[in-house]
């Protein structure tokens, strides 16, 4: 019999971000664990982004000027492309987030305007170089 499972995929729309929150949140710098209610409160928190939408979308200038029985495909949005990657660690505010939980994993969705800070390695940090 076949398997009839289909794997799932994550599609973001628009100027979302989804991110992976930091889990060493739930404890102050000395190791005392916070109580949910604390968390909640705090204004600004970081986590990983995980996957990011197309961008913001605005209409195609392109698509305005063909003529209606043209051939040439038309795609009436183009997208402004996120500053956000995967991979970048982002400082955004909570307020702006919604958690999900997909597939057991917990994860923050916002809109890329929550987001006040990236930190982005480069394409060369990271990596130890070695005396020959």
């Amino acid at each position: 019999m076949q398997d009839l499972r289909v794997k799932k995929k994550i599609v973001l729309v628009g100027d979302k971000v989804l991110i992976t929150p930091d889990k060493d949140q739930d404890r102050t710098e000395h190791g005392l664990y916070l109580p949910p209610g604390v968390k909640e409160k705090e204004k600004v928190q970081s986590g990983v982004v995980v996957q990011v939408g197309p961008g913001y979308a605005v209409p195609n200038p392109q698509y305005m000027d063909q003529e209606p029985w043209s051939t040439v495909p038309r795609d009436p949005v183009k997208y402004i492309p996120l500053q956000a990657e995967p991979g970048d660690v982002a400082v955004f505010l909570r307020e702006a987030a919604v958690e999900v939980e997909y597939e057991g994993t917990k994860y923050l969705i916002l809109p890329h305007s929550s987001i006040l800070m990236l930190v982005r390695r480069g394409p060369l940090e990271g990596l130890e170089v070695h005396d020959v």
